[in-house]
């Protein structure tokens, strides 16, 4: 019996209709394998992956292949971004066992949920030097009631290890640390396609934050051209949906040309931080019009009826990778005609042969930038192309609603709107985080995932910190004191349900999340920034708004449990690396007085990794300890204050005066303690 009818994951739904007794992860599943003392056979993969569809395809869709399975294993599907805490915990141990990992994950536990052995993507017949599925699965039964010997030596060896938690050195890091740091990775960045060296590429947008925060901390052209250059050839490059918007989840090569189709809602809500960013250094129209992308795709396709941010577009239609977004010249010249399908094809390095498998991924590597007329003729014919892909078969939607995805979004919405003069990105802003806030929330605590009324609880420690840290940048550009209640509820979830005092670090799972092998407490980032480093950086700008004793206290006791951890392994712990940069050099801007609007939006304009903004209303008074209180109720005047630790500037009444101030304060020395 296939139990996967009620699911809500559009994952899990996609195989309910398998000839496979597919079981959901729960207790059922685990006293199911213990009745019928039968190993697990556990899938875990996501519904835009596409090796997750071919092994499908071949083995899970096929009967005879299904037969072996129900016969020697109680078989459990999971969708990785409704489970993440389970995918983690079973994609360390297949990292354990030597295997680089990837989905789909297949892990063979024991009734108990303990893993001793697996892989991940398994053809049906043997082939890529890869043993075929059914004979994987008669040998691992075979071990299992032959030589149990063998299969509780790998449990046993798996769950120590597991049971492992990243332990700090006890040191301690300062600007001149992440300098050092910041220069080894500088080396790292390929001088001519940006990145990281090597292929596959993948964006990795908190090392990448942490490369632009040394640019500009030391004033290192080298760097900040290299993190330029990234943001160029990836808006240049296939990554980027060049019709529709938005940017692929990696790149396959070294060029940023052939994408890995699928496209993730957390991978263009980093992108837009970073493309803010890099239009703030640079003004340059390809950033603008990459930012714009990612927010036009956003709103276009991926806002669910009730206002929140789905998660995925999938890699695959029709069957075949990437067949919704290639072309044809013949197609292009259908659409175009003649004279336009030429002068698109050679700005867009569109040809006969392709440039893909014999189709052509549209991109501008090669012919970079253009003048703003040439860019104003071009966009007319991506609008025309960009009508004639709506009628194909479109790539699945999963429109599930993750907390912590969403709150990323939210988040870069927020922060990316003044940096192009777009007040109107953070209307959808409000109206997602007004549906996680209420619709995904308990009794205080967050929910992870919601799809049709179904609601997974409780939340992770990344759910948490990412609303956190979205309500703080809501406050930061409304002021209103609902979003800063919510933070300061969602901070106090993540120490009482998440903090783990041995360690000093968030666990994934909150203290009444249902039992797993372990409870798991990574602290390195992956495709999302950790909760850990999310955290630490809430807690900084949350101090610096406040300038409470308490929060500031907070905020560095957090460091420096998590300074240990990221000075052993700094190029994982990137999210970690930027809190503390925020913590040593990051400005609080207190905007008060009449009429203070201007001053409030020249505030909002500077970067945020250099500030956080507190616009004063009136009948409002800051804390005892803020270094700015008296000046800031010293007269009805508009007028802003820089402090920088307990040092404050005098008061400054004009947009340039701010912008001056800011500058100078920021190239003294910091005044908060490591």
């Amino acid at each position: 019996m296939n139990r996967l009818e009620a699911a809500s994951s559009p994952y899990l739904l996609q195989h309910r209709d398998n000839p496979v007794h597919w079981w959901e992860w729960g207790p059922e599943a685990l006293a199911e394998a213990k009745r019928q003392g039968k190993p697990i056979m556990i899938s875990i993969g996501y519904a835009a992956c596409h090796w997750c569809h071919v092994m499908a395809h071949e083995s899970f869709e096929d009967a005879e292949t299904a037969a072996v399975m129900n016969e020697l294993f109680v078989n459990i599907k999971v969708d990785r971004e409704e489970r993440p805490d389970v995918d983690h915990v079973y994609m360390s141990a297949l990292h354990l066992l030597g295997e680089p990992g990837g989905w789909p994950l297949t892990m063979f536990l024991t009734p108990e949920g303990e893993p001793f052995w697996g892989g991940t993507y398994f053809p049906k017949e043997p082939r890529f030097g890869r043993p075929g599925f059914t004979q994987v699965l008669h040998e691992i039964s075979r071990l299992y009631h032959a030589e149990p010997e063998r299969v509780l030596k790998n449990r046993d060896a798996i769950k120590q290890q597991l049971a492992k938690v990243e332990a700090g050195d006890g040191g301690v890091l300062g600007l001149a640390d992440l300098d050092r740091m910041a220069l080894r990775l500088t080396e790292l960045i390929d001088t001519e396609h940006g990145g990281l060296q090597g292929a596959p590429k993948f964006p990795n947008p908190p090392i990448l934050e942490y490369l632009l925060r040394y640019a500009r901390r030391a004033n290192d052209g080298a760097a900040r051209h290299r993190f330029l250059l990234t943001l160029e050839r990836m808006a240049l490059g296939g990554i980027q949906d060049h019709l529709g918007g938005g940017f692929a989840r990696y790149s396959v090569d070294e060029r940023w040309l052939v994408p890995h189709f699928e496209k993730m809602l957390y991978d263009n809500a980093q992108l837009l931080e970073l493309y803010a960013l890099g239009y703030a250094e640079t003004g340059r129209p390809l950033f603008r019009q990459a930012a714009e992308g990612i927010v036009t795709w956003l709103e276009r396709e991926m806002v669910t009826p009730e206002g929140a941010f789905a998660s995925s577009l999938d890699a695959d239609s029709e069957g075949e990778e990437g067949r919704f977004y290639v072309w044809s010249l013949p197609e292009i010249r259908d659409v175009l005609g003649e004279e336009d399908a030429a002068f698109f094809a050679k700005v867009y390095d569109i040809t006969e042969e392709g440039n893909f498998e014999g189709h052509n991924i549209p991109n501008r590597l090669i012919s970079g930038e253009a003048p703003p007329a040439v860019e104003e003729r071009l966009s007319a014919m991506r609008e025309k192309l960009l009508e004639r892909r709506e009628i194909r078969i479109r790539p699945g939607l999963d429109d599930k609603v993750l907390a912590d995805w969403n709150g990323l979004m939210i988040g870069a919405l927020v922060r990316a709107a003044p940096l192009f003069g777009r007040p109107d990105w953070i209307v959808p802003a409000q109206r997602a985080y007004r549906f996680v806030s209420e619709a995904m929330a308990w009794n205080g605590q967050l929910g992870h995932s919601w799809r049709a009324g179904s609601l997974i609880f409780p939340g992770f420690a990344l759910d948490h910190a990412a609303m956190m840290r979205a309500a703080l940048a809501l406050f930061e550009a409304t002021s209103d004191a609902a979003y800063l209640r919510d933070a300061l509820a969602w901070r106090d979830v993540l120490l009482t349900e998440f903090l783990v005092e041995e360690t000093g670090c968030l666990a994934m799972t909150a203290k009444n999340a249902d039992p797993l092998v372990v409870r798991p407490q990574p602290t390195h980032d992956e495709a999302v920034p950790n909760a850990n480093g999310v955290f630490a950086e809430a807690l900084v700008r949350l101090a610096q708004i406040t300038e409470a004793s308490d929060d500031i206290r907070q905020a560095a006791d957090t460091l420096d449990r998590l300074i240990g951890v990221a000075r052993a392994s700094p190029l994982g712990h990137t999210s970690i690396l930027n809190a503390l940069d925020l913590h040593l050099r990051g400005l609080s801007i207190v905007v008060t007085g009449n009429n203070a609007q201007p001053l409030y939006e020249a505030a909002m304009q500077i970067p945020y990794p250099d500030r956080s903004v507190r616009l004063l209303r009136e009948g409002e008074t800051l804390d005892d300890n803020h270094p700015a209180k008296a000046l800031a109720s010293s007269g009805p005047q508009a007028q802003a204050l820089v402090c920088a630790g307990q040092r404050c500037s005098l008061p400054v009444t004009d947009a340039e005066g701010l912008k001056a101030r800011v500058r100078e304060m920021l190239a003294s020395e910091p005044s908060r303690p490591a």
